[in-house]
């Protein structure tokens, strides 16, 4: 028999955790079993410095530490570590290794007009022609771009740039590392070369030494020295948290899509090759890097991130009560396009979907149950819309969809999908992203074969819970409501 312990330092945007897992199998081809211990949980919250939003990275460091520091304590021999993050934010270095200036936050304002500014540069086609990636104003090239604008100070003094999850390993080994599937998500990278685009880099006013070629996720670029003398390899897993929940999703088939839900939400396919044609640009389908040469053809969704402000606008506590008052609300009678930009970092995020449905003619909801309501129906609706985008990318209907993550927890929220998307859905498991950060190492140092064989483990070792769609009489009338809401933004978008 043969254990396996490994470590995942999961970081969300708004929390962070690291994770004990512990996988054992008799045989080389028996069943195998894993589990997972939470050892260490800890928010992550924005901080306002310099009028800018930026992430509290020595806050999070120190919470990295003391969670492996505790695991070492235990006495627990560790066969690896791996982190995963979000993506498109960065860290830069100086020739020492040192940070110069702050870890500026996606949600931060400074990109507001660079996009737009970027696109008139050198066209909206051709970067999706380079890229394959998603239009979204917080992109990292959009960062870049205003970063050497406004603070060119800043720049000057750069060395090296480094994904967040890349910087903590380098924290943790001093090794400099660029991971794929994090780097894909920078619109920077060229999607026939899979390195960084010089084009797009000169646009941002970034210096080619700053970067080397990422490489694929399966890599140990270097040891954690543990307080009692333990040196553990740190595996450069799928370090985007998106790519690690794809590895976990238990996707049954080459037409099964994943619905990745927490703060935000991810919906896409596996494929092997990317789509970057017009009809996709049109759709803003982006193509984010997977493990073993695959792409992620996904959306980004706002995602559960409107709810957990509203909740935190109005102090509310118990979220359960709050989801069983919105379900006695009358279904669609408020929708919103989750997406617009106006929802990315409001003052006050109730304020913004009143006005949005005030703008749009929509009624307009005042209690908390309504706004609720108008935040799981209107992310149902874009699923929806999301799924037929991807039909026709991939030429056949979904037969499923496997909801992972947090969200995942959301019954409520998971019926409608299965309702609206008018398709089975599967939800679980919840840490899909922490066992995909576990299934990279365990692929790494042989213990499991591939992707599909511990996606077969996970399915056998973790929960999940099954929807089937329901039909509602009206829905066909709310569908061309919610077409029109999103038409009108798009044609303000272009």
């Amino acid at each position: 028999m043969r254990t396996h312990h490994l470590a995942a330092i999961d970081l969300g945007a708004s929390s962070g955790r690291v994770m004990l897992a512990t996988f054992t199998r008799q045989e080389p081809d028996s069943a195998a079993t894993l589990t997972l211990k939470e050892i260490h949980r800890f928010p992550n919250n924005l901080t306002r410095i310099d009028g800018k939003d930026t992430w509290d990275l020595d806050d999070l460091e120190k919470h990295i530490l003391e969670g492996l520091n505790r695991l070492d304590a235990s006495g627990i021999p560790l066969d690896g570590i791996g982190i995963d993050t979000w993506g498109v934010d960065f860290v830069l270095l100086d020739e020492q290794g040192q940070r110069v200036g702050p870890a500026v936050a996606y949600r931060d304002s400074r990109t507001d007009g660079v996009m737009a500014r970027m696109e008139k540069l050198i066209g909206r086609h051709v970067i999706y022609q380079k890229t394959g990636i998603q239009f979204m104003p917080f992109n990292t090239l959009y960062q870049l771009r205003a970063l050497t604008e406004q603070q060119p100070e800043i720049a000057s003094k750069a060395a090296h740039l480094l994904m967040i999850p890349d910087y903590f390993l380098f924290r943790l080994t001093g090794q400099l590392n660029w991971e794929y599937t994090n780097a894909s998500t920078t619109q920077m990278l060229n999607i026939t070369t899979g390195d960084w685009d010089e084009d797009l880099l000169n646009l941002a006013g970034v210096p080619r030494r700053w970067l080397q070629k990422p490489t694929q996720p399966g890599d140990s670029p270097g040891l954690w020295h543990s307080p009692r003398g333990r040196s553990v390899p740190v595996f450069s897993v799928a370090t985007h948290d998106t790519a690690s929940a794809v590895v976990a999703a238990p996707l049954t088939s080459s037409h099964s899509a994943y619905l990745s839900s927490g703060t935000w939400s991810l919906m896409g396919i596996e494929s092997p090759k990317a789509f970057n044609h017009a009809e996709a640009l049109h759709d803003n389908i982006t193509n984010e890097g997977g493990i073993n040469d695959s792409f992620r053809v996904l959306r980004n969704i706002m995602g559960l991130w409107l709810f957990q402000r509203v909740c935190r606008e109005l102090n509310i506590q118990d979220l359960p009560s709050l989801i069983t008052l919105a379900k006695n609300v009358p279904p669609f009678t408020y929708l919103i396009n989750p997406n617009e930009d106006r929802f990315i970092n409001p003052p006050s995020m109730v304020s913004a979907i009143r006005e949005a449905c005030q703008q749009a003619g929509e009624a307009v909801p005042e209690s908390p149950a309504e706004l609720a309501r108008c935040i799981f129906d209107s992310l149902a609706m874009l699923y929806r819309k999301i799924a037929l985008q991807l039909a026709d990318l991939q030429g056949a209907p979904l037969e499923d969809i496997h909801i992972v993550g947090g969200g995942s927890q959301n019954q409520f929220l998971n019926q409608l999908c299965a309702d609206v998307c008018q398709v089975n859905v599967s939800a679980g498991p919840v840490e899909a992203s922490t066992l995909g950060n576990i299934g990279c190492q365990l692929m790494a140092l042989g213990a499991v074969k591939d992707t599909a064989e511990f996606r077969r483990i996970v399915a056998t070792n973790f929960e999940q819970h099954h929807y089937l769609p329901r039909i509602h009489a009206d829905f066909a009338i709310h569908w061309r409501r919610f077409e029109a809401l999103c038409h009108v933004n798009e044609e303000l978008a272009v």
